[in-house]
């Protein structure tokens, strides 16, 4: 059964949600993952959300782009916590789609990171899920550890050998 489902609208989000994917693979969390058109195939993008609890997902991870309904739908139709990623467009870079995320209504709210974050959807889902899961949780813990001895390092670096290390 898969814990988090991720969906997206076109095949063309596969990149940025890859990175979703790739950390909830990191932290050994199932998932699925869908192409559904909110707006192309609303029937069995309704099905799709209705069932999600049924099939064990406990929040989704929805990426869109343009009018970027998917992540709100999913959130009107789903009971559990929604993700949503704003695609970067070529129309307006995005911002349109960052808009249609983050302006839901009172009473449907969807959890929104930056454009093409496909990376913090997954590290925010695994946080979520970590609220009740103890093994993940100390995963979690490992990873933000293993973050923070990650900047340290690269400052020792730039103190010892100075700014043109990095370049």
């Amino acid at each position: 059964m898969a814990t988090v489902s991720i969906v997206m609208g076109s095949d063309s989000d596969m990149p940025v949600m890859a990175k979703a994917i790739e950390v909830l693979e990191n932290f050994g969390i199932d998932y699925e993952v869908r192409i559904i058109s909110a707006h192309r195939e609303p029937d069995i993008f309704v099905e799709y959300a209705k069932t999600a609890k049924d099939r064990g997902v406990k929040c989704i991870i929805a990426g869109a782009g343009k009018a970027a309904h998917l992540p709100g739908m999913c959130a009107a139709v789903f009971e559990g916590p929604v993700i949503g990623i704003p695609m970067k467009t070529s129309d307006l870079g995005g911002v349109d789609s960052l808009y249609s995320i983050v302006q839901m209504p009172t009473g449907v709210p969807v959890a929104t990171v930056a454009i093409n974050g496909g990376a913090n959807a997954g590290i925010l889902a695994v946080k979520m899920l970590a609220m009740t899961d103890f093994t993940l949780a100390g995963k979690l813990h490992d990873f933000i550890v293993d973050q923070k001895e990650s900047v340290e390092a690269k400052d020792s670096k730039l103190q010892n050998e100075g700014y043109k290390a990095f370049l």
